[in-house]
């Protein structure tokens, strides 16, 4: 039996299953739901769509790779391109430059030479970015600044191989955002306040203080112990030490893993531990989570 629900992803199947129900479920009567209510779960099931899109780069691995593809391929968030996130996710992984400011693409980190940037502006912006409560309200509004300039210079630059995935994107848009605006009546506006905007804040959330430098790679990677609404919430990529030594890992197996492993793997990553996210709030709320000059590089 574990042989046939490993093999077949039945846990990821059912969760996709009931991810697009709920999401189906909340666009469809979502004048009927109370504005909070709304905003919380919309923001939840966005975020939680985004995870299984992060599971199909690592895992799902005994489907056929076009099938992964279409299982996660609704833009649900509406921000980004999934083969172009699956490419710049995939570079994230080289152990050796995590958190190098220009190798890793998830990195917060800036060149040394590069640090102060110029401009007192730019540098207070840098600064608050690096606390929690601005990361969450603005940080998706800098995340789709940062990918908009970064693609607009590759074209530029004299690179369209992203144009066609940009093309196929806007065709899937177009799709979703048929669903919301023309046959659940809902304003852009809404769905923009209620689960684009909050699931990206999410998405910030879990990736606030997930690396940081350490000399050795399985240092730079964090353990954030929390609940289980969060952790289905992130495929359990809060445990994420154990996602990094083990990528292709199912998400339904790294809780055990974590425990088996506990003592080992909080020595491998010199205890860069949190018990939860509500720990990580009341350290970095208004205070920066780490000075943004990277220490060696």
């Amino acid at each position: 039996m574990r042989r046939i629900w490993d093999r077949c992803e039945i846990p990821t199947l059912l969760l996709g299953l009931a991810l697009y129900a709920s999401w189906l479920a909340l666009t469809w009567w979502h004048a009927s739901i109370p504005a909070v209510l709304l905003f919380l779960a919309g923001g939840y099931v966005t975020q939680w769509h985004f995870s299984l899109q992060h599971e199909s780069i690592h895992g799902m691995r005994s489907w056929p790779a076009w099938l992964r593809t279409a299982f996660v391929w609704p833009p649900l968030g509406l921000w980004m391109p999934y083969p172009i996130y699956r490419r710049s996710h995939s570079t994230h992984h080289i152990n050796f430059y995590m958190t190098h400011p220009q190798r890793d693409t998830e990195s917060f980190y800036h060149m040394r030479q590069d640090w102060p940037p110029a401009g007192k502006a730019r540098r207070r912006l840098v600064m608050l970015n690096q606390t929690l409560a601005f990361r969450l309200v603005f940080g998706p509004f800098l995340r789709l600044w940062k990918l908009a300039s970064k693609e607009a210079a590759r074209v530029r630059g004299g690179d369209p191989s992203h144009l066609p995935h940009w093309g196929m994107h806007a065709l899937s848009l177009a799709a979703v955002l048929g669903w919301v605006l023309a046959v659940c009546d809902m304003p852009l506006w809404k769905y923009l306040v209620c689960f684009a905007w909050p699931g990206m804040s999410l998405g910030m959330l879990r990736t606030f203080t997930e690396h940081r430098w350490g000399d050795k790679p399985m240092e730079r990677v964090a353990i954030v112990e929390s609940n289980m609404l969060m952790g289905i919430l992130f495929l359990y990529n809060n445990l994420h030490l154990v996602h990094h030594r083990q990528p292709t890992l199912p998400w339904y197996r790294i809780p055990a893993r974590w425990r088996d492993h506990r003592a080992e793997m909080l020595a491998v990553n010199g205890n860069f531990y949190y018990r939860g996210y509500l720990d990580i709030a009341r350290r970095f709320m208004f205070r920066p989570v780490f000075d943004p000059a990277h220490p060696r590089w």
